[in-house]
């Protein structure tokens, strides 16, 4: 039986276990897309998750199918009204991040959101979406993996968060947008945007999408505090931590068509470390009689400032397992060796 829980400050109760889409279009095909949320849905799940800039890893030809696929199911099934929309718009692009968004002028300023916006509703063939969300800063921050921060000789150029804030209220006024948050943030970015929606009177954050496992709990440290005294609430990513937590990629195997093989962009997930740590959670999960899948992800769902566990899988199989986690409460003796584990081998994929 599926479990909700309310997103923030807000009315909106959303699924704890909420469905991403970032492989359809590029891992899943349109109409396995189709079939994974007529599966979920039946299984009472009502968030649905994506992004302009998915699937992943982005390209030029593959922008924007993901959530062309979301928009014709819904098209065909005439299903609006029985899910949470959430979608993402770009951050400026550096590094490894995406250039051929808006031909690199992705900024969170009036202009480059209001394209995004209307772009994303145009193939989601819906008139509004229930929660717009920043999929990365704009400003330089140690996300992605990234351990130390850039410390800057001279203030870079972004856009003020004020005026951020300004363009979601607007397209909150219009009733294109419910309600809106931040993805990949930190502390202080989300104490930026907490102050000037009370400064401004503008519409506060109520969620932030950051990675968070097992084998991630960086979000513990500061972030778990805003959860609880400002109540926005963590739509948890990657659970499963690119699956290696499921132990398919153990002692150097590469299963054929699954992510870590077909892409070399998650090579912080096999780090030395990280594959001791999976497998002492494996070992635990043994023990437990529960898949490891299902440990990893039960964790997730156990935390109070969690939202919902957004889930992927390529498969039906993966789906329904990573579904099925929901009915796994983990008890107190469980939850103490998952600590146990975790301070003698703590955030080895951040």
């Amino acid at each position: 039986m599926m479990k909700y829980r309310t997103l923030g400050r807000t009315d909106l109760t959303v699924s704890l276990i909420g469905l991403g889409t970032m492989t359809w279009g590029e891992q899943n095909t349109e109409a396995e897309a189709h079939a994974q949320l007529d599966y979920a849905l039946g299984r009472g799940i009502t968030l649905i998750d994506t992004a302009e800039m998915y699937p992943v890893p982005p390209t030029v030809e593959t922008q924007g199918r993901t959530e062309s696929y979301i928009g014709s199911w819904l098209a065909r099934t005439g299903r609006r009204h029985e899910v949470v929309l959430a979608t993402k718009a770009a951050g400026p692009a550096s590094g490894n991040r995406p250039r051929h968004l808006r031909n690199g002028e992705s900024r969170h300023d009036r202009k480059n959101l209001t394209q995004a916006l209307h772009s994303s509703l145009d193939r989601l063939q819906t008139d509004h979406v229930d929660l717009y969300q920043l999929h990365w800063p704009d400003r330089s921050t140690n996300t992605f993996g990234a351990l130390s921060y850039a410390w800057l000789a001279e203030k870079e150029a972004s856009i003020p968060i004020e005026e951020t804030l300004s363009v979601l209220a607007d397209f909150v006024r219009e009733g294109k947008v419910r309600y809106i948050g931040v993805s990949n943030e930190t502390p202080w970015g989300l104490a930026q945007f907490t102050k000037a929606a009370e400064n401004l009177g503008l519409p506060r954050i109520v969620s932030i999408q950051n990675s968070y496992s097992l084998l991630n709990r960086t979000f513990e440290v500061g972030l778990s505090e805003f959860s609880q005294h400002e109540q926005v609430s963590l739509l948890a990513y990657s659970p499963l931590a690119a699956g290696t937590l499921t132990g398919k990629y153990l002692n150097g195997q590469r299963p054929a068509n699954s992510r870590l093989t077909l892409f070399d962009r998650f090579v912080r997930y096999s780090r030395p470390l990280a594959e001791e740590s999976i497998k002492q959670y494996i070992a635990l999960a043994n023990e437990v009689g529960v898949t490891p899948a299902q440990l990893a992800l039960a964790f997730v769902n156990s935390r109070p400032f969690v939202g919902s566990t957004l889930i992927g899988a390529t498969s039906q199989q993966q789906l329904i397992e990573n579904i099925d986690s929901i009915n796994i409460d983990l008890s107190s003796e469980v939850l103490d060796e998952i600590e146990k584990i975790h301070l003698r081998l703590p955030n080895p994929t951040p």
